[in-house]
C-alpha cells in the first residue's frame, strides 16, 4: 500500500495550489524549493536552477548562447542553494521533511514558462526514490510540459497554449507570493 499522497507545492507560487489539491485528494500536504539561477544582468531570464540538495541543471543551449559554463555560475549556484535551504527551515521550522520513498508525490507550481525550476525540484525528488512522481501545473508552454514529462511520470497540464507568453498573464492576480503567506497557507491548511 501506497498510503495517502504526498503534495508538494513548489514555494512560493504553488502552495496556495497545493493546498487546493492535498485538501481535494486528502493528501498529505508540504513544500518543496527550487531557484532559479538567472542569467548574468538578466535575473529574470532562467538559465538553470538548483534545489536544495541535488545537481543544479541548465538549459545548455541558453548557456552556449550567452558564452557562460556551469563553472561560470557556481557562485550564483551557491548563493541559490542558500537561499533554498533558508527557505525550507522557514516553511517548516524543525518539522522533518516528508517521506517521500514509496509514495505518490505530486509536486504543484503555478505555471511553467521554461520549467528549469520545476525540474531541478523534480530531480531531486525522483533522487528521493517516490513510487509514482506527477507534476500539476494549470499553464504551461508545451516545451516546458514535453520537457518535464522526461522528468516524471506524469504531467498535468489544465492549459497549455502555442502562444504562452507568461505565467502570469493567465492569473488575474499574480502578486509574488511572501515567506509569511506560504507559512500562514501551511498553518492553516495543517489546522493551525
Amino acid at each position: 500500500m501506497l498510503g495517502r499522497p504526498l503534495v508538494l507545492g513548489l514555494a512560493r507560487g504553488g502552495v496556495p495550489m497545493a493546498v487546493l489539491i492535498a485538501r481535494h485528494i486528502d493528501g498529505d500536504l508540504d513544500v518543496t524549493v527550487a531557484r532559479k539561477i538567472g542569467a548574468p544582468r538578466r535575473p529574470e531570464f532562467g538559465i538553470g536552477a538548483v534545489a536544495a540538495t541535488g545537481d543544479p541543471i541548465f538549459d545548455d543551449r541558453s548557456l552556449a548562447r550567452l558564452g557562460l559554463t556551469a563553472t561560470d555560475l557556481a557562485p550564483d549556484v551557491t548563493r541559490e542553494r542558500t537561499e533554498a535551504r533558508r527557505r525550507i527551515t522557514a516553511y517548516r521550522g524543525d518539522r522533518p521533511s516528508p517521506q517521500v520513498r514509496g509514495r505518490v508525490v505530486i509536486v504543484v507550481d503555478d505555471g511553467l514558462a521554461t520549467g528549469v525550476t520545476a525540474r531541478a525540484a523534480v530531480r531531486a525528488l525522483r533522487a528521493a526514490g517516490p513510487a509514482h512522481l506527477a507534476l500539476a501545473v494549470p499553464v504551461c508552454t508545451p516545451e516546458a510540459r514535453d520537457l518535464l514529462a522526461t522528468e516524471t511520470d506524469a504531467v498535468l497540464c489544465l492549459h497549455c497554449p502555442p502562444d504562452f507568453h507568461a505565467v502570469g498573464a493567465y492569473y488575474d492576480d499574480f502578486a509574488q507570493l511572501t515567506d509569511a503567506d506560504v507559512h500562514a497557507a501551511l498553518s492553516a491548511a495543517a489546522g493551525g
